[in-house]
């Protein structure tokens, strides 16, 4: 399954493919919120914004689209299944990092002391009930015939997953269970990563202002932004870095398992010892970075220009190393360098009575923002006719 998500999902010629999705989901919530603001600015001309709700949808729809076909955007009839997925996606996320006394503890496992094992149950049944409902869809539409419909996902797996050995599990709980892992992990791990780097931002403006000048130089005023501008913006994908260096999605990488003895910094490690790495502490290790706790985007282009964040240099791991490294690197980097890059030049961005952001974390599974995240936007472009209706290339 791994071999056929690489492939037909997040391998380089399937991104190109789906590039149009990204933009244009992007290019979609720029225009409700642009619509948000003519409807509702203040006496300031600001509007208040909850950037985690507007982050958290463009990301999902961009993902929905690419695996199930779908679109929930406010406003339509699938608003309430939009809240629906998100919420169950987001509690999975939440409870998937919680500490179990029962995983401590054993004999006091029955006793579910908070609840937690319940809570669990009853999200994992809410998951597959979502994504079972669209498997249910496609079928009919694949046994009825209709090939007008554009192909996503599900349709590859589908029409693959007879051809592949699943060592006796069941079809359609291997789809479910397929798509869902890559709807939770796709969507939360990048809304969380976009909403660290516009805190950090707020919190140091004059990054902000050198991030939106590089916007202004390379792209203009008069088009939006595009995925293929990206590789000019080499002060933005700096800024990208350092966030994934301050605040990883994820705090500690997946578990892994040493498959015999061996000896690592001196300590002696039995076969069959579970390893789990702490990538937060890894990447603010004041022996590799100078200023560690400081948000200083410059040092990827002088310092650490060479340093990557795909797995290839070991200071720098959020999306982990090796064979069992996060298989959906690009998709990350590509929609948290566009949204971040869209927003930024479409919008003016502050903070109420320009305060700081308050850069609290509730560490889990993915490390995610406290605090609700309320700033203020207003319109930044010059040709404002581009949010009214007309296509924004």
């Amino acid at each position: 399954m791994h071999k056929v998500v690489v492939s037909e999902l997040l391998s380089t010629r399937r991104s190109e493919m789906l590039r149009d999705i990204r933009d244009s989901e992007v290019q979609s919530s720029l225009r409700e919120l642009h619509r948000a603001w003519v409807e509702k600015k203040g006496a300031s001309d600001y509007l208040l914004v909850e950037m985690n709700r507007w982050l958290g949808e463009v990301n999902l729809n961009a993902i929905l689209r690419m695996i199930a076909g779908k679109r929930y955007c406010s406003g339509s009839g699938e608003e309430e299944q939009a809240r629906r997925a998100r919420r169950v996606f987001r509690e999975f996320f939440r409870l998937t990092g919680l500490f179990v006394v029962g995983d401590a503890i054993p004999f006091l496992g029955p006793l579910d002391l908070g609840g937690e094992v319940k809570n669990m149950k009853q999200t994992a049944l809410e998951m597959d009930s979502i994504v079972a409902e669209w498997l249910q869809e496609h079928r009919r539409r694949r046994d009825s015939g209709d090939t007008e419909i554009e192909q996503d996902f599900i349709d590859v797996l589908l029409s693959v997953v007879d051809r592949v050995d699943l060592a006796g599990y069941d079809p359609e709980t291997v789809i479910k269970a397929t798509c869902s892992t890559l709807i939770a992990a796709g969507t939360d791990t990048t809304t969380v990563t976009i909403t660290w780097a516009f805190a950090l931002l707020l919190n140091n403006r004059q990054v902000l202002k050198k991030v939106q000048d590089e916007l202004d130089e390379h792209v203009g005023k008069e088009r939006l932004v595009r995925e293929s501008d990206i590789n000019k913006l080499v002060y933005l994908q700096a800024v990208v870095k350092e966030t994934l260096r301050l605040y990883a999605a994820a705090p500690l990488s997946g578990p892994r398992e040493f498959t015999e003895d061996c000896t690592l910094g001196g300590y002696h490690i039995q076969a069959g010892t579970r390893f789990i790495l702490n990538v937060w502490k890894l990447h603010r290790d004041p022996r590799v970075w100078s200023d560690p706790l400081k948000f200083l985007p410059e040092r990827f282009l002088t310092t650490h220009r060479d340093v990557d964040v795909k797995g290839q240099h070991f200071e720098l791991l959020p999306f982990g190393g090796g064979r069992r490294s996060c298989p959906g690197i690009s998709f990350g980097l590509q929609m948290t360098q566009l949204a971040l890059a869209a927003f930024l030049q479409a919008f003016e961005f502050t903070t109420p009575s320009n305060a700081q952001v308050d850069m609290s974390a509730t560490i889990g599974l993915t490390i995610m923002k406290t605090t609700p995240f309320e700033i203020l936007a207003k319109p930044r472009l010059s040709c404002l006719q581009l949010f009214n209706g007309n296509p924004l290339h």
